[in-house]
């Protein structure tokens, strides 16, 4: 197990003498397991917590995994790699299933649907492609986009899709029609990041001004938000495509999520974490720096989230902010993404390795 950025050697040397059986020290505030140190300061209320691997896979790819995804039946995983390449492995081993082939250039990101049978996926050839994760043929391909794609996101159970771009669009797609239903925003800027959710019943969407089509599938209520290069992060109603707010940040957005119906996350590229209130974005309702490297994935957990940067660092960042749990290993190679599925964590990184961390301490 390592530890990074925390300064406590004699926590380190702990662990590496425990055995499976926790450890207290009363005098130092440590606790340590053969997969977890735990740093606590009673005084000031204040508890950081270690976490190493369950454990790891290393021969998914050859270089950075760049994008992944667990399936909602937890047994497979989706991944896309500068080494060209994106498979679909077995969550219990690493064992690749499937290989995807049809993109042209990088594969930027990749997405299960609900079914954990199909993936969407976007690359830098500015197309979509749907996958079946059964015998990995491409049934479906999307055309529209005029820059590579960057993010996805999927409405409901995946009849529509919505997709962000460099040429600064993001679109909603029919999937059984291979056809866009419309431009949902066009920024002039590159859109880095998309999340898609039901919106709070006080936030006002607006209406359509042209009838939406019959093809439109679970679009109404739901507000769709924007991580834009421009230091924007911008809400949109995805069924009337009439813009909800625009907030301005320090940097470039890389990534944003929903906490809540009300509450929001986005994460820059100089390390600021913005928790915004959608019903009144001109104030952050809190801003959050754990290191001023770029903010790279968010992701909603319990009664916090979990966000990875680009310094290696991984943190369960829990609401009260008082207790702060790091997924350690990475050290100074940024972890792309992170994915959840019941009391796993994996995360994808730029030294090529998924890690996979067991919560069931917590």
């Amino acid at each position: 197990m390592k530890l990074k950025r925390s300064g406590c050697l004699r926590g380190k040397a702990l662990a590496e003498k425990t055995t499976n059986q926790p450890v207290q020290s009363a005098a130092t505030g440590f606790e340590a397991s053969e997969k977890s140190i735990v740093i606590s300061c009673p005084k000031e209320n204040v508890t950081s917590k270690f976490l190493a691997p369950y454990t790891t896979f290393s021969r998914i790819h050859e270089k950075s995994i760049t994008c992944f995804d667990i399936s909602s039946g937890g047994g497979l995983g989706v991944s896309t790699s500068t080494d060209g390449t994106m498979k679909i492995w077995q969550t219990t081993n690493g064992e690749t299933r499937r290989i995807l082939e049809g993109h042209i250039y990088d594969v930027n990101c990749c997405k299960f649907f609900p079914s954990g049978l199909v993936v969407l996926s976007g690359g830098m050839d500015a197309q979509l492609k749907i996958w079946s994760a059964e015998d990995a043929s491409c049934p479906v391909t999307l055309k529209g986009h005029k820059g590579g794609i960057l993010d996805v996101a999927i409405v409901e159970r995946g009849r529509n899709v919505v997709s962000s771009s460099r040429d600064g669009t993001a679109r909603l797609w029919d999937c059984g029609k291979s056809a866009c239903l419309g431009v949902v925003a066009d920024c002039g800027s590159p859109i880095n990041g998309i999340a898609l959710d039901v919106a709070d019943s006080a936030v006002e969407l607006g209406s359509p001004e042209d009838p939406p089509s019959n093809r439109e599938i679970g679009t109404k209520g739901k507000l769709l938000l924007l991580a834009r290069e421009d230091k924007k992060l911008q809400g949109v109603s995805l069924h009337s495509r009439q813009p909800v707010f625009l907030f301005g940040g320090s940097d470039a957005f890389n990534c944003c999520a929903f906490l809540s119906s009300v509450h929001i996350l986005a994460g820059s590229q100089d390390g600021n974490i913005y928790q915004l209130d959608t019903r009144n974005t001109q104030t952050p309702v809190q801003v959050t720096r754990r290191s001023g490297a770029p903010v790279l994935s968010l992701m909603p957990f319990r009664e916090g989230y979990i966000t990875s940067q680009g310094d290696g660092s991984c943190f369960i960042i829990q609401q009260d902010l008082d207790r702060v749990i790091e997924l350690t290993e990475p050290d100074s190679d940024p972890v792309y993404k992170v994915a959840l599925w019941e009391k796993l964590i994996y995360t994808c990184c730029r030294d090529g390795i998924v890690r996979k961390y067991l919560l069931s301490n917590l």
